[in-house]
């Protein structure tokens, strides 16, 4: 393909993305394809000779879209939103074509450089304490990560290091082996499973801590569960709060909990995955008070501020404490700035070595949309949320589970969790909406999230007929 081929096949791919967008409704939401259909339609081995790009073209809707959940359908009611934009896209495009590998400054200035510049404007749009941005002179900072879980794991690494360093300092003749053996972290037992995989990783034992009646952590919980580590004679070194859990969207009470971990000298990490981008809304950025107390910060763009996957923001009050945990510098990475005190290479602030030109993906999106534009549409989900509430609550048979505060409604049938399992096999059996469930102490939860970019009302009017219906069916069948 040359060039010439290629703004023929640009365009085209460009008209067929459109259509598919704009189409997207009129596709199921949820496949209807068995384990292993794919293999059956495309041959064993890659051909020898090129092939047709219209054949290629032709095989997208024989072979790919019928395995395709299609997430940005406005009938797609499960997990969080993943984001999705015109102007993401073609900054994708761009980067694509651009295809630097941004893991120094020297590696791509321009990569570098509009990432520290972006992570201080989004900072800036959440009203982040002065800690986190970079800024010509600041101590902390931001940088993209490719998902929460990556986040959460480089912050205990980060918080580990940290701590054995502290300790063989007053000690130097204690064995970092015998240190690493004691540390502990802790997370919410409603926290995001991720949590726990960064403990495994990172050979950190994990300690859940109970939650309230609102699903949330409080401070006095967590004290309680240190002063036991502490009298085992273990070393407290993490604790992971989430504001937005994924089962429920609770919030951890930071306020109470982030002056424990800065007593007890404990590094605290925010993981706000889905929430975070709803604090650029001055009616939603309460939620994050106390971020004050925090040593690092992290939610993702590409679940709810439009900037496609993956793009998920982390921010840390020092850079010195990522940059202590990864720095290696082999001499075919060194160059001339690295210790001028001017650049960041962000190879040290992350588990890979490559990175992809993320951040044109947010400066598309924030100059295109403004401040305005995204606080306009993280509030109209919010709107949908409440209005899919109402229409639960003014339902006897039905019941809210938890409070809803962003774009998550979850709620269930009243009665056994059984009748809720049938109700939402019911439902993703349909195949005209998708939800998937949580448990929430120890009920059977259906969770509806307002994800697509698209939905408008008419969408959740119709997927709560469609609900209540399929309802009416389950509970005609009950013994009575």
């Amino acid at each position: 393909m040359d060039a010439a081929e290629f703004r023929r096949r640009g365009k085209e791919m460009v008209d067929y993305i459109a259509d598919y967008m704009e189409n997207i409704e009129q596709r199921q939401v949820y496949p209807d394809v068995e384990p292993g259909y794919l293999r059956a339609l495309i041959p064993q081995e890659a051909p020898e000779d090129p092939e047709a790009y219209e054949a290629v073209l032709t095989d997208i809707e024989r072979v790919i879209m019928p395995g395709v959940t299609h997430w940005h359908s406005p009938y797609f009611y499960a997990y969080f939103p993943t984001a999705s934009s015109f102007p993401a896209m073609l900054a994708d495009m761009l980067s694509g074509a651009i295809g630097c590998i941004g893991f120094s400054w020297a590696a791509s200035p321009a990569c570098t450089e509009l990432e520290t510049v972006m992570l201080d404007w989004l900072g800036k749009m959440l009203n982040l304490p002065e800690d986190f941005i970079a800024g010509t002179a600041g101590k902390g900072g931001g940088v993209i990560q490719g998902s929460a879980s990556e986040a959460t794991l480089v912050a205990l690494l980060a918080a580990r290091r940290r701590k054995v360093q502290q300790i063989q300092t007053e000690q130097p003749e204690r064995p970092e082996a015998d240190i690493v053996s004691k540390l502990v972290a802790y997370t919410s037992e409603q926290a995001h499973s991720s949590v726990e995989r960064a403990g495994l990783i990172g050979g950190m034992r994990m300690r859940k801590v109970p939650t309230d009646e609102k699903f949330a952590v409080r401070g006095e919980a967590l004290r309680r569960i240190i002063q036991e580590d502490r009298n085992a004679g273990l070393i407290p070194c993490y604790f992971c709060a989430t504001l937005g859990t994924t089962p429920s969207c609770a919030f951890d009470h930071i306020l109470e909990l982030g002056p424990i971990c800065n007593a007890e000298n404990i590094w605290m990490h925010i993981d706000a995955a889905y929430a975070g981008s709803s604090f650029i809304c001055p009616e939603f950025r309460p939620l994050l008070d106390g971020i004050e107390f925090a040593d690092s910060f992290n939610f993702n763009p590409h679940k709810w501020l439009l900037v496609n996957f993956d793009c998920s923001t982390m921010w840390v009050k020092r850079r010195s404490d990522l940059v202590g945990a990864f720095k290696m510098d082999p001499v075919y990475l060194k160059h001339d700035h690295q210790e001028s005190g001017l650049v960041t290479d962000y190879r040290h602030w992350q588990i890979p070595l490559g990175r992809r030109f993320r951040s044109l993906k947010m400066w598309f999106v924030f100059r295109m949309y403004g401040v305005k534009g995204l606080q306009d549409y993280i509030r109209q989900h919010v709107h949908l949320a409440k209005e899919f509430e109402s229409m639960v609550r003014n339902d006897p048979r039905f019941e809210i589970s938890a409070d809803v505060v962003l774009g998550l409604v979850c709620f269930r049938l009243k009665g056994s969790n059984e009748l809720n399992e049938a109700l939402l096999k019911s439902i993703n059996s349909a195949r005209r909406i998708h939800l998937v469930p949580c448990q929430l102490a120890g009920n059977f939860v259906l969770r509806f999230a307002v994800c697509a970019r698209t939905t408008e009302l008419r969408h959740v009017q119709v997927a709560w007929h469609h609900i209540s219906e399929l309802a009416s069916e389950l509970l005609l069948k009950q013994p009575h």
